[in-house]
């Protein structure tokens, strides 16, 4: 193993992982893909599946910290970090955007130390436990979908009745439902890609995911006007004993959803929604909740690698790049323990580079024309769909778009979006 290139390999992932993390509608399991891709070239030129390995994993654990940026300043969330945008743009009102920032990087950290804790118990606990839940996947799924689209609770104004409710969860079946024909449509039809570059296998996955919550999350953002008042200051209020309490409720919804296919940590945050009272007109349970949906995202995201090596399957697009560099093979321990040992290292820099970049942003977005960087990403995120997955692609990222945009207009979460790859996964199991 060459140490200087596995060191460049770790800093080109830590590095992805912050623009990703920064660009709106950029997402690391896009990179992942495209590292993936170009995986035989890499190689020719030196670099060992492990150090484009290495890149992946640096490069989705950085996304999980920087992402919570453009989520409070602009705007402009993924489905990861939807649910964070209410207390975060509260904070950001009242003049501690870059606290709300502070607490994603405190609840991402804790994450990394409570999944630390928790990888043997659990790891331990799913090798016994899941031939029984692969024999009832089905049904595991069903009731996630049951209860992501049951604990839907819209937008609520004062003055409507209980029955309001009814209609957003009607809504959230509906973007399930569309979002989930639109992925049997393309999995089913995927041999139809003919990329224009074609550098390994192309991957459905790349226009979906970059439709619905890529594009779709940039076309609203160019519609609507981003206005950031005067900042006062980051100073941490939320007590430690708050700040622990999330930290550790997110890590566990992070940690036991990654085992479970096609569920992310953008639904991984229902369940710790359900630990995390999110009410809003009490700050300081906006505060832990920001702390906690860091704390899925990051947790989510370790454990990704986890559920690889015990049960030898891919749960993120992050992973199934990694599990396609390694040629399929079994994920080894030493493996698994240089990548974790890379990820603690990459958390630290990921950590400070947060706060650096939180504590500065304002004077970043005082300088760029908003509309005019979304129109940009937009057309890359464009031109790579059809370069990489053709014009079928081109169709499917299409298509995605008004479906992602009716998650923001219909009042609901994102995340019931995910019915692209729950829903194809249902009629599998079933």
């Amino acid at each position: 193993m060459n140490l200087s290139l596995l060191i460049f390999s770790i800093g080109a992932g830590f590095l992805l992982g912050v623009i990703s993390g920064l660009v709106p509608g950029i997402h690391t399991n896009m990179f992942a893909l495209m590292l993936a891709a170009f995986a035989p070239w890499l190689l020719e030129f030196g670099l060992s599946p492990l150090c484009i390995a290495a890149t992946i994993v640096s490069s989705s654990l950085t996304h999980t910290f920087v992402n919570i940026i453009p989520s409070v300043f602009l705007g402009a969330p993924e489905a990861d970090t939807s649910l964070a945008v209410l207390p975060g743009h509260q904070l950001l009102l009242d003049g501690f955007g870059a606290e709300a920032v502070r607490l994603s990087a405190l609840g991402s950290a804790g994450a990394v130390l409570v999944s630390l804790v928790l990888i043997l118990p659990i790891s331990a606990s799913f090798a016994v436990m899941y031939p029984f839940i692969d024999r009832y996947m089905g049904w595991i799924l069903l009731g996630v979908v049951l209860v992501l689209i049951y604990t839907e609770k819209g937008e609520m104004i004062e003055g409507q009745g209980s029955m309001v409710r009814l209609k957003y969860r009607a809504f959230a079946a509906l973007l399930f439902f569309l979002s989930g024909m639109l992925g049997l449509i393309a999995f089913e039809s995927q041999t139809l890609m003919m990329p224009v570059i074609s550098i390994g296998e192309p991957s459905i996955l790349m226009p979906l995911f970059s439709g619905l919550f890529g594009a779709s999350m940039l076309v609203i953002s160019m519609m609507t006007g981003t206005v950031i008042p005067g900042q006062l200051g980051s100073r941490l209020v939320l007590s430690r004993r708050r700040i622990v309490r999330g930290t550790i409720i997110g890590s566990a919804a992070g940690a036991f959803v990654a085992w479970l296919p096609g569920i992310t940590g953008a639904v991984a945050t229902v369940l710790a929604r359900i630990g995390v009272k999110e009410d809003y007109a009490d700050e300081d349970s906006g505060r832990e909740f920001i702390v906690s949906i860091s704390g899925v995202n990051t947790a989510n995201a370790i454990f990704g690698l986890i559920a690889l090596y015990v049960i030898d399957k891919t749960r993120s697009g992050a992973m199934v790049a990694v599990a396609d560099i390694l040629g399929g093979a079994h994920l080894d321990l030493d493996t698994l323990v240089l990548l974790l040992i890379i990820l603690v290292g990459v958390s630290i820099a990921a950590y400070f580079i947060t706060i650096f970049l939180g504590d500065r942003i304002l004077t970043i977005v005082t300088r760029i024309h908003y509309r005019m960087l979304c129109m940009v990403i937009l057309t890359g995120l464009t031109g790579m769909v059809i370069l990489f997955s053709g014009w079928f692609g081109f169709v499917v990222f299409g298509m995605g778009v008004p479906i992602g945009m009716l998650a923001p207009y219909l009042k609901v979460r994102r995340s019931h979006a995910m019915g692209v790859l729950l829903l194809p996964l249902l009629i599998l199991y079933f």
